[in-house]
């Protein structure tokens, strides 16, 4: 996708193909460049904080495959480059199962030609606002049994979700899809009181409302808390990212001050 064909520089910017090019992939527009340049001009940070999101990923991931799950529902996926959850999991079990998930038509595509002859992954087109439609869409249910635990991971996509109202309710009907057992990975940018600039975040999500098809709402800690409710929190509970069970292969942005990342991070079991 970094060749552009005709016409598709004019298509808006989103969240996806932003992480995607602040991850060092090749797969995004003219458009998500420039809010991404725009974004980084402003938060110099916010490509170290992607990389941190992205190793946070990784290490749940494990973390699930050794808790005995082994079939993983992606949504707000993005494009499943290097390192992303297929990878991880199938490196451990090689048929563990994982359907990603996104509103872009345009990651869902790439993402397809990406997991081309990989029988045990797919990726459909939905939107997170839409929980049933998700967990009933034929692809997916073809490729997950949801009478066996799943790994549901919402991992920086719940503050794209705006209204507070919908975005628990969301979480709420997507568990209620889940056998006891299953667990639920969660990442967010975070607006706690008392690590947050609050003039710095109006700024942040200004850029993003200007120049993306993908505003965003950081959460305190008691809020991002809540899409936990009725779920068992694995030890260290939500923490900054970089302190989520630190893995050897993480990368060292954030080690001496963790809550810079600017993203709680946790996961819950479905008892």
């Amino acid at each position: 996708m970094g060749n552009t064909a005709p016409g598709v520089g004019a298509k808006p910017a989103t969240a996806a193909r932003i992480y995607d090019y602040h991850l060092g992939g090749t797969h995004n527009f003219p458009a998500d460049r420039a809010a991404a340049r725009a974004v980084t001009e402003r938060f110099p940070l916010v490509p170290m904080m992607a990389r941190t999101n992205r190793a946070f990923l990784r290490r749940t991931v494990r973390f699930l495959v050794d808790a005995g799950v082994h079939q993983f529902l992606d949504i707000g996926s993005g494009i499943p480059t290097e390192g992303n959850v297929h990878e991880v999991a199938q490196q451990a079990v090689p048929d563990a199962r994982v359907a990603y998930v996104d509103v872009d038509p345009l990651a869902v595509a790439e993402g397809l030609e990406l997991l081309e002859g990989n029988e045990y992954a797919t990726a459909v087109r939905a939107d997170i606002r839409g929980p049933e439609a998700i967990l009933n869409h034929p692809r997916v249910t073809k490729l997950l049994d949801f009478d066996r635990p799943v790994g549901l991971l919402l991992v920086a996509v719940l503050h794209f979700v705006t209204d507070d109202d919908q975005a628990y309710d969301v979480v709420s009907r997507l568990m209620a899809g889940l056998v006891p057992g299953s667990y639920l990975v969660v990442s967010h940018a975070s607006a706690s009181p008392v690590d947050a600039n609050h003039d710095d975040i109006a700024v942040l999500q200004d850029v993003y409302k200007r120049q993306t098809a993908s505003p965003f709402q950081v959460r305190t800690r008691a809020g991002i808390e809540r899409f936990f409710t009725g779920l068992e929190l694995v030890e260290p509970g939500l923490v900054w990212l970089p302190e989520w069970l630190p893995a050897p292969d993480d990368p060292t942005d954030f080690a001496r001050d963790p809550q810079a990342c600017g993203g709680l991070g946790g996961v819950g079991k479905l008892t």
